[in-house]
């Protein structure tokens, strides 16, 4: 009998040292390829003939789809985590002496950090990567092909309009999101009544200086970009034939994740140091 270990290739530095630098051929590349899809992008937001009176429409049209359904189930469910948070900080800033500073914690963490990444999240979960799917399965049935054939750009008609209520509906989510936030802080603090409303206001604008408003307005438009895009970039890559689809969805969720990463980090550096 042969020995299977004979027939197996030996490990070898050289090796192992190609497959390192093959890999990182391969996520540099994905890299370019996004930021190329995404400059493409950004020319045609800006173009006149993107925004004609069909592609207009079209955009509205998935606008609605990204935001318009998500919206309510969304505000609810952020509205009752806001308060079991706020309960949880308020308690506790209570117990330890510390109430002057439960406004000032609680808008930290859950309108500065909580909201944007929640926001981000759930348009990622509910529409871009369900929608990067659909996209790779029309380029692969040859639906950008019969585009072209008409003359049709289909970044323009198709790509274009998902990446654009992408991004809305981040900055939509977020910015509802953080108005129920500020209002059940100022309620789960002070009570229903409007006596405190004056120094809520100015403990909130001095929170929100605009340094501050700045960063939080930046990172959550790169949050938004990132939703947006790298799962429809991903849907528009050219892949190896041995190279399955969900090592592919995989792929754009890891880049998803670790470019959200870095701009938390950043957006923290500038923020408290």
């Amino acid at each position: 009998m042969t020995d299977p270990a004979a027939h197996e290739p030996a490990w070898s530095p050289e090796g192992w040292l190609l497959g390192l630098g093959r890999s990182l051929l391969r996520w540099l590349q994905g890299w370019w390829q996004m930021l190329f899809i995404g400059a493409q992008l950004v020319v045609l937001a800006f173009s006149p003939s993107s925004w004609r009176e069909h592609e207009r429409g079209v955009v509205l049209r998935q606008v609605y789809e990204a935001a318009g359904p998500g919206l309510p189930g969304f505000t609810a469910l952020m509205a009752l985590f806001n308060v079991v948070v706020i309960r949880i900080v308020v308690v506790t800033a209570l117990a330890y002496g510390l109430s002057q500073y439960a406004v000032d914690a609680v808008v930290r963490v859950l309108v500065l950090e909580l909201v944007p990444l929640a926001a981000a999240l759930f348009v990622a979960v509910e529409y871009t990567i369900p929608g990067g799917s659909d996209l790779y399965k029309l380029r692969r049935g040859g639906h950008f092909v019969r585009l072209r054939e008409q003359g049709i750009d289909p970044l323009t008609s198709e790509v274009l309009p998902r990446v654009l209520a992408g991004m809305f509906a981040v900055v939509l989510l977020a910015a509802v999101s953080c108005a129920v936030s500020l209002v059940l802080v100022y309620l789960a603090v002070h009570g229903f009544t409007l006596a405190a409303l004056a120094r809520y206001n100015h403990a909130v604008g001095h929170i929100f200086n605009p340094v501050v408003t700045g960063i939080f307005c930046v990172k959550t438009v790169l949050f938004a970009g990132s939703v947006a895009l790298l799962p429809v970039g991903n849907a528009l890559r050219d892949l190896p034939r041995r190279t399955s689809r969900t090592s592919v969805e995989l792929q754009g969720l890891v880049q998803m994740f670790v470019l959200m990463l870095l701009i938390e980090i950043a957006s923290l550096v500038g923020n408290y140091y």
